[in-house]
């Protein structure tokens, strides 16, 4: 039975055997005969000391209960699905919001084919509105007035393309500041890079506003999505001369420029890679890349096998340079970004615990609204820019009513649909399913959020084998504070 059974994963490398406890959090390295222990039908043993004592291989039999004895290998589950923030909830969102993103159009001068708005996704699509001045002053208003615990928030601008409303934006920067009541504000904006102005660049100088801007590579490469909607003629010449206009006259402020790649998986990735490691203009920039959005899209986007063995290459790289096998100057940017998470994921948010809670709730959701509220043109409110304006489970307020608590508590505890799975899963404290991802666009789905389940699980396994993997190769985590679990387990 589950119950009797310990609450872990196993997982190898080519370096060794590995146990990842759940109730500890924490990955132990250990002797292939445990491992092949746990792995055969004697794992239920493990929490039964009847059939512990039958067991003739007294060698594993011993190294497992030294393993018990140090605290690990126990069969406790969680017993009820609830997020930590749900007694405190209503309080949070009036205290505790870090950052507004304003819809200030849903208009745009291009039209991508992999765009949100592009009319091949179920969640939005373009039209000829734009926020008010009223609308936007509100929003504002409710940010500074539910933050009063967060010394620090952002205003984002999003469109559509923002710049067409940049009087609007200047009235929301001027406004913001007026009001602000000395709690730092910040800027940001994504553009598409095709509108800019000595006034609208120097105005951002001024009030050092964050730009991104679009761009996905060389001029074939990124005119294959990328193209204006009156023509239909490729943007990269326009941005291309924006940004040498950019650079030229405010070197400073361009440094901190970032550009935002998305990579197509049937475009040549090695041809992308070169482009932002060599093309003079943007070479020393900051790069975010990400791959085309499948959420909410009405055709499966398919990728070719080229482009993952390009991609699985430079993330070889990256790691041998992080085990000083490789110079840092041949590692893309494209994929810098993939240690820094499993950084953050494997290393630096994962503490040990003795044992589970009896509530807790899988990783994934953000108390909605309290991370990234967006608020569309006619001021209603949703968890973020990701997800559904056409889902009503995801319109969780108006700016004249506020947030609808109820409808926020269902979001934030979106694993309670699942429950049965979640209680059951090793990959729970990593989970990255939010309740976007459980969207139908009618409501949230069991079936919706069930099949992503895999792939996360997949790719948790592959984060645990890289880390591991880093560290047998004596890559120092920041000494690792014990989380990684080498000696009395190990051959």
């Amino acid at each position: 039975m589950k119950k009797d059974k310990p609450f872990i994963h196993l997982f190898k490398t080519p370096g060794g055997h590995y146990i990842y406890d759940v109730n500890t959090n924490a990955i132990i390295k250990t002797q292939k005969s445990i491992y092949d222990f746990l792995q055969g039908g004697q794992r239920s043993c493990v929490n039964n000391e009847a059939c512990f004592e039958s067991n003739d291989n007294n060698d594993t039999i011993n190294a497992v209960k030294k393993i018990k004895e140090k605290g690990f290998l126990s069969s406790k589950r969680i017993k009820e699905v609830s997020h930590p923030a749900n007694d405190i909830l209503e309080y949070h969102l009036a205290n505790k919001l870090k950052m507004i993103i304003l819809q200030v159009t849903q208009q745009c001068n291009l039209r991508c084919e992999y765009c949100a708005y592009s009319g091949n996704y179920l969640n939005r699509g373009h039209a000829n509105l734009r926020m008010n001045l009223e609308t936007a002053q509100k929003s504002i208003g409710f940010l500074i007035d539910n933050s009063r615990d967060v010394d620090r928030v952002n205003i984002a601008f999003y469109g559509g393309e923002p710049l067409l409303e940049f009087e609007l934006i200047k009235n929301c920067i001027h406004y913001a500041k007026e009001i602000s009541e000395g709690k730092k504000v910040t800027f940001s904006l994504t553009t598409n890079g095709t509108v800019f102005t000595k006034e609208i660049i120097e105005f951002f100088e001024m009030h050092d506003a964050t730009i991104t801007i679009s761009l996905d590579g060389p001029k074939e490469i990124n005119d294959k999505n990328r193209r204006f909607a009156v023509s239909g003629c490729g943007t990269f010449e326009s941005i291309n001369k924006n940004l040498e206009f950019f650079k030229d006259g405010y070197p400073e402020y361009f440094k901190k420029v970032v550009f935002n790649v998305v990579l197509d998986r049937n475009n040549n990735f090695n041809c992308v890679n070169e482009f932002f490691t060599t093309y003079d203009i943007i070479k020393d920039s900051m790069i975010n890349a990400s791959g085309i959005s499948t959420h909410y899209a009405k055709v499966e986007s398919k990728s070719s096998e080229e482009y993952d063995i390009n991609i699985k290459y430079e993330l070889f790289k990256l790691y041998l340079n992080k085990v000083n096998r490789l110079d840092e100057k041949y590692v893309s940017k494209l994929v810098t970004s993939n240690y820094e998470m499993l950084r953050m994921k494997i290393f630096k948010e994962r503490e040990r615990t003795e044992e589970l809670s009896e509530k807790a709730h899988h990783g994934g959701p953000c108390v909605p609204g309290a991370q990234r509220l967006f608020v569309d043109v006619n001021g209603n409110f949703y968890p973020c820019e990701k997800v559904s304006e056409n889902s009503e489970v995801m319109r969780i307020g108006h700016i004249d009513t506020g947030f609808n608590i109820e409808k926020v508590r269902n979001l934030l505890n979106v694993g309670r649909i699942t429950k049965e799975s979640c209680l059951d899963c090793w990959a729970f404290r990593f989970c990255t399913l939010c309740a976007a991802m459980a969207d139908d666009t009618k409501g949230l789905s069991p079936a919706v959020k069930l099949s992503n389940c895999n792939a996360v699980r997949a790719s948790q396994e592959q984060n645990f084998k890289d880390y591991c993997t880093l560290n047998e190769f004596g890559h120092n985590f920041e000494n690792n504070y014990g989380y990684i679990l080498m000696g009395g387990f190990d051959e």
